[in-house]
């Protein structure tokens, strides 16, 4: 039974690692919800201990202040719910539609907002800059917590 529980705590760390990437899913809380069922389900013999899960939940807070790089770069409201609905056309059109649809959704709602198009251009490349700041500062914190779970978690062999 150890072994399905190390099985189902390496699946999600897998979807938690997609997740990084993929804004459908919550990718940290997915990682720190595998190490809590992990300790949960095996006890604290034979899974991480109280200060390891401390410091995951402390490393999934960090990477949900990553998300607000974008307002860094002058980006207001408008340009917030223009690159959420860009984001969610953008799903659709694959992995470059995930960078370029909230850029192009920023400068529509700074535009739709009567900014001039070099404001409403300065918030859609914050935006772009902003998710792919967001998008390797999760995937780095991401595996730095699988590493402190694997590192911290007595092996089941």
């Amino acid at each position: 039974m150890e072994l399905f529980w190390w099985l189902f705590a390496i699946v999600l760390f897998a979807v938690g690692l997609i997740g990084t990437a993929v804004p459908v899913f919550p990718g940290t809380t997915i990682i720190l919800a595998a190490a809590v069922i992990h300790r949960m389900m095996l006890g604290p013999e034979k899974s991480i201990g109280w200060k390891s899960i401390s410091l995951l939940l402390l490393l999934t807070v960090v990477s949900y202040a990553f998300d607000f790089l974008g307002s860094y770069f002058g980006a207001t409201k408008w340009a917030a719910l223009g690159a959420v609905v860009g984001a969610l056309v953008g799903i659709f059109f694959g992995i470059i539609g995930l960078f370029v649809g909230p850029a192009i959704g920023a400068v529509a709602g700074e535009l739709i907002a009567g900014k001039r198009m070099i404001e409403a251009s300065r918030a859609g490349w914050g935006s772009l800059l902003g998710n792919l700041g967001a998008m390797v500062g999760k995937l780095l914190i991401a595996l730095v917590m699988i590493a402190v779970f694997l590192v911290s978690a007595p092996s089941p062999f």
